[in-house]
């Protein structure tokens, strides 16, 4: 591992991505508030040193890019560093008399992942006000237009191009757009936990990228430091391997002991802003999704249950959130049918298999998620896995739902917590 970063070190960029002037937008608005302009700036900088082919670059030292940039060279190594694990660049070294680095570039997410990312919105709204959270989700939501009226007369490919079909050489070296996997390090640095475990515990040869991923996220969610997660994972190797549910397991634990019992604070987040309903008119169904989108999950199970939530609930609702990355939206949606389908449980295997449905149908908002559940309705689930269900439906499954208004009596009960 290389220390430290001297200015003699040389290093050459290499491009993965198309950056675009979207891309900048996304850049500046939204990954800025959380990496710092310091790391915005080097990421910047970095594709300027690339050629006009924007493939790569020269040679260069770092000597170079302190000049460039008018910044210390322990700051350019903190800012690159929040940008690997952000998953904008990637670094290796070579070393020697001279170590030579090389950064690969890659393009931001786009708007729509960066703000249904779990982590990556909770983290933007943790590091600007409220005010200005909803500006920024503001600035990335589209006009909603309703089509029902509307016909689509789009041609098909066909119906326009002709041609006769010949042998063609597949290329596959295309520049395209490469995203990195997210590997969050806002509380841990990987290689100093593992130097906190003995090799006759933990053979890191067995460590996998999604023991690798798991491990950043939890950290994240649940604030653990170098020293935490090292001693969990200690506490969550089986056969020199890390045994992933012990490990989300002794996360959780963990963070109740040391914080008598509550939950992390994922589970008190609501809808983002740019998921919901533009307008909230005064019919039942969408006094219904604006409830579903402006509760949290863990105070949307108690009001219905009308108690605490359990520790098996509320692990429940971290899989959904965490896991699952559903929003907290959907997951209101998802609890309020699956407890009536289910006499007030929350059967596991129902949710679980609703909510796989659910996930490969990218549902995020909370009226696709209500007309999903509606639809799937009538389907049979495994026979090995159905819960005995009671046959009652939710109240929105009515079909006139959006026809109906209603009454200052039903407004009023609706604002005192859904039941």
């Amino acid at each position: 591992m290389v220390n430290a970063l001297l200015p003699l070190d040389n290093f050459v960029v290499i491009n993965k991505s198309v950056f675009t002037s979207q891309d900048q937008m996304v850049l500046t608005i939204l990954y800025q508030p959380i990496i710092g302009s310091y790391a915005v700036n080097l990421y910047i900088t970095l594709l300027g040193y690339l050629d006009k082919n924007r493939i790569s670059s020269q040679g260069n030292t770092h000597s170079d890019l302190v000049n460039n940039m008018q910044m210390r060279l322990e700051d350019i190594k903190e800012a690159r560093e929040k940008l690997e694990a952000i998953g904008l660049i990637k670094t290796y070294v070579k070393k020697g008399e001279v170590n030579s680095y090389v950064y690969e570039i890659y393009n931001p997410l786009s708007s729509y992942e960066f703000i249904n990312n779990t982590v990556l919105s909770t983290a933007l709204y943790d590091n600007v006000s409220k005010k200005e959270y909803k500006r920024i989700i503001e600035l990335f939501t589209l006009p909603k237009i309703d089509l029902k009226e509307y016909k689509n007369i789009s041609c098909s490919f066909k119906d326009v191009f002709s041609f006769i079909s010949s042998e063609k050489e597949e290329n596959k070296n295309i520049k395209k757009a490469n995203h990195l996997g997210l590997s969050f390090e806002p509380t841990i640095n990987f290689n100093e936990v593992l130097s906190l475990i003995s090799e006759d515990i933990l053979n890191v040869k067995n460590i996998t990228t999604k023991d690798r991923e798991l491990i950043y996220s939890l950290a994240f969610v649940y604030n653990l430091n170098n020293e935490q997660m090292s001693e969990i994972i200690i506490n969550s190797i089986e056969d020199k391997r890390i045994n992933q549910e012990l490990l989300k397991d002794n996360c959780r634990n963990y963070y109740k002991f040391e914080h008598k019992g509550e939950v992390p604070k994922i589970v008190y987040q609501a809808q983002p802003l740019c998921l919901r309903q533009k307008e909230v008119s005064n019919s039942k169904r969408s006094k219904l999704i604006n409830q579903f989108e402006t509760t949290q999950p863990y105070e949307f199970l108690y009001l219905k249950q009308g108690s605490k939530p359990t520790n098996t609930d509320l692990r429940l609702i971290e899989y959904l959130l965490v896991e699952q990355g559903h929003t907290p939206g959907v997951v209101n949606v998802l609890i309020d049918y699956a407890l009536k389908k289910c006499n007030n449980k929350l059967v596991k295997k129902f949710i679980e298999q609703t909510s796989a449905q659910w996930k490969r149908s990218k549902i995020v908002t909370v009226s696709d998620a209500m007309d999903m559940a509606i639809s799937e309705n009538n389907k049979t689930y495994d026979k090995t896995s159905k819960p005995k269900v009671i046959e009652s439906d939710p109240e929105w499954f009515s079909k006139n739902i959006d026809e109906e208004l209603l009454s200052l009596e039903e407004i009023e009960k609706l604002e005192g917590g859904i039941k």
